[in-house]
C-alpha cells in the first residue's frame, strides 16, 4: 500500500456534504484479523445545502477504519477492497446521501388551485423535502505513482424517488513536507443523472419558487434540469500526526456548481466553500 496515500484524508461524517465526496482509503496490507481505526470529533463550517449562501457551523464526528479482510468505513461511506493487483483498487461501495430536512432552507412552492364548490382560487404552500437516502455502487482507484491516483466512484439511490445517480472522478496528489505532515491536493467533478438533478435543483410546473427569506426567485412554468455535470471541486487536505495515536486532520473544499445546477432558480450561490478540522485518536 502506498504510504503517502494511507491517511491523506480522514473523512468527516457530515450531514451537509455529499456522501460521494468521501475518499476510499488505500488498501492496507494488514495481518489477518487486524484492524486500523481513527475516531474523533471536529468542527465544520459549510453551506446549509449546495447553492445556498446561508452557512452553518457545527460539531461533526470523524471516522476512518480498515480491516484486514478489505472492508473499510470512511465517513458516510463503506466498502470492500477486492483487487489483488498492485496499483489498482476496486470494489463495492455503500454510502448515505444526506437529506435536506430543515424547512427554513427548503425550496417552497406556492401553487394556485380552484375550489370545486365556489370557483374561487386560493394559494397554498408545499415544502419540498428530500430525505436521507442509502446509496449503492462501486469504486475504482488507479495509481499513477506512490503519491498520485485517479479515484472514481458511482452511486445510485439518491433523490426523491431513490433513482438518482452520481458519478465522481478525482485526481489526487499527496506530499510529505516533513515526517509528521501530509498534504493532499484533490481536483475533480461530479456528474449526475436527470433524476438526481431534478430532485435537488428542479422546480415543478405551475409553481413559484421562493427563497428561504420569502422573496420570489423564479416565476415561470417550472424548471426541469437534465443530466449533466453538477459541480467541479478543488480541495486541500492536511494531516498532522502528533504521535502514533493522535492526529489533527483539516480540509478546505471549494465547489463550483455547473450547468443546470448553477442555472437552477434554487441556487443562490454558485461557489461554495467548506472548512473543517478534527482531532482523531487511532485505536
Amino acid at each position: 500500500m502506498p504510504r503517502s496515500l494511507r491517511y491523506v484524508l480522514l473523512p468527516l461524517a457530515l450531514a451537509a456534504c455529499n456522501a460521494a465526496s468521501a475518499q476510499t482509503p488505500s488498501a492496507n496490507m494488514m495481518p489477518d484479523g487486524s484492524r486500523d481505526m481513527y475516531l474523533g470529533v471536529g468542527i465544520e463550517s459549510a453551506p446549509r445545502y449546495e447553492g445556498m449562501d446561508e452557512r452553518r457551523t457545527q460539531a461533526v464526528p470523524a471516522l476512518q477504519a480498515q480491516w484486514s479482510n478489505g472492508i473499510f468505513v470512511a465517513g458516510l461511506a463503506a466498502g470492500m477492497h477486492l483487487s489483488s493487483t498492485p496499483g489498482i483498487e476496486y470494489g463495492p461501495l455503500l454510502a448515505i446521501e444526506p437529506g435536506r430536512r430543515d424547512t427554513w432552507v427548503q425550496a417552497v412552492y406556492v401553487n394556485t388551485a380552484v375550489s370545486a364548490n365556489t370557483g374561487a382560487s386560493y394559494a397554498y404552500a408545499q415544502v419540498h423535502e428530500v430525505g436521507t437516502r442509502p446509496e449503492a455502487g462501486g469504486f475504482l482507484n488507479v495509481y499513477l505513482s506512490d503519491s498520485a491516483r485517479v479515484a472514481a466512484s458511482v452511486l445510485y439511490g439518491a433523490g426523491e424517488n431513490r433513482n438518482g445517480l452520481i458519478a465522481r472522478i478525482d485526481v489526487q496528489q499527496s506530499f510529505h513536507p516533513s515526517a509528521h505532515h501530509t498534504l493532499s491536493l484533490l481536483a475533480g467533478f461530479n456528474w449526475v443523472n436527470k433524476e438526481y438533478m431534478q430532485s435537488y435543483f428542479g422546480v415543478p410546473h405551475d409553481s413559484i419558487a421562493l427563497t428561504p427569506g420569502g422573496s420570489v426567485a423564479f416565476v415561470q412554468d417550472g424548471f426541469e434540469p437534465g443530466a449533466g455535470f453538477k459541480d467541479t471541486h478543488l480541495s486541500l487536505h492536511w494531516n498532522w500526526e502528533w504521535s502514533s495515536s493522535w492526529m489533527l486532520a483539516s480540509q478546505v473544499i471549494a465547489t463550483r456548481l455547473e450547468g443546470n445546477a448553477a442555472a437552477s432558480p434554487l441556487t443562490a450561490r454558485r461557489d461554495n466553500l467548506t472548512v473543517s478540522t478534527a482531532i482523531a485518536y487511532r485505536f
